[in-house]
């Protein structure tokens, strides 16, 4: 759903999994290390486990997916867990509610983890392919209040926090940082208060530079959260994301913010080799690895965020961004492009 400047974007490396690997993926009991239990004991861990079912549960797989009742050649991203994403082009705030909880309540009838993402700060994506959002500070926390009472109270979802927003900031569209910044702390803290996991969006490991990016993520609210997001709608490479992550948690650990964990999003990040420029709607992009549960060295999940099949945007074929496009789709599953979308 979200774009990128051209100087973000940058090539991937891993192969995408076949689909029959899918669902047992996502079920797969995770694996602990001791970075993952924070030094506890092996009974304590296993207690977690019990406690809370997004440790064990699988990953929820919506029936109403855009690549749902699409031709059958797509039931590969069809039948793969992915985000649900509330924006109030979609889900205006008087039904807001209603659509996070009907979410919620759909994945607790199938005993599985729901991942959702807030996508509606005002100045979204600083007014490229994606831009909109809401307008002003009082309409945001209007419609994080609405998202929070829709999680409920003892919310086991996760959640995904203003892809970009951070990592956005000094953008000339996008230049009140303070503002922008309480905002997020704001959306962070309410959905954490449910239970939900909620990772901040943190950009990637080709958003450069990142030098100071710990210290937007703390004034951001970060420590109220489960951890960060990465790749969000983007295509590097998870060894590339993983490493990027492990840096980011040390310079959050020394300004005093420790044990932050974090996801990264594969849906579009399988491809061999990129073609540098080729940005929006890459041409060589392919489909990643499968979500999957993991626990470990800091990293909970790997999951799918974006959509594939969306469009990034009217470049390379595609038609406006978030609508659903075959072209789009056959490139991502290495196929021969349809006509059009």
């Amino acid at each position: 759903m979200t774009t990128r400047l051209l100087q973000r974007w940058a090539g991937v490396v891993l192969a995408g999994l076949l689909a029959p690997a899918l669902v047992t993926a996502a079920t797969a009991v995770p694996a602990w290390s001791p970075d993952d239990a924070g030094g506890a004991s092996v009974a304590s861990v296993a207690e977690q486990a019990r406690k809370d079912p997004r440790l064990t549960r699988p990953l929820h797989l919506d029936d109403r997916l855009p690549a749902t009742g699409q031709e059958r050649r797509y039931r590969r991203i069809a039948q793969t867990p992915q985000a649900i994403w509330y924006a109030p082009e979609q889900h205006p705030t008087s039904s807001l509610a209603a659509a996070v909880s009907d979410q919620v309540v759909r994945a607790t009838a199938t005993r599985s983890t729901p991942v959702l993402v807030l996508y509606a700060i005002p100045d979204r994506d600083c007014g490229q392919h994606s831009g909109g959002g809401l307008r002003g500070a009082a309409a945001y926390r209007a419609y994080v209040r609405a998202f929070a009472r829709g999680l409920g109270t003892r919310s086991k979802a996760l959640v995904v926090v203003e892809p970009d927003a951070i990592a956005l900031i000094g953008q000339p569209d996008c230049a009140d940082t303070a503002a922008r910044l309480k905002m997020l702390r704001f959306a962070v803290t309410r959905i954490a208060r449910t239970g939900a996991w909620a990772y901040l969006d943190a950009g990637h490991s080709a958003w450069t530079p990142y030098d100071g990016r710990a210290r937007l993520l703390k004034r951001a609210g970060i420590a109220q959260a489960r951890g960060f997001s990465t790749n969000v709608a983007n295509f590097r490479p998870l060894p590339d994301e993983r490493a990027y992550a492990t840096g980011l948690r040390r310079e959050l650990a020394r300004i005093g913010v420790k044990g932050a964990r974090y996801v990264v999003d594969t849906s579009r990040n399988g491809a061999a080799a990129p073609v540098v420029g080729d940005v929006i709607n890459p041409t060589w992009a392919r489909l990643g690895p499968a979500p999957k549960r993991r626990f470990q060295g800091g990293l909970d999940a790997t999951l799918w965020i974006k959509h594939p099949g969306e469009s990034d945007g009217a470049v390379n074929g595609g038609n406006a961004a978030g609508q659903w496009c075959d072209l789009l789709a056959d490139r991502l599953l290495g196929r021969a492009d349809s006509p059009s979308c």
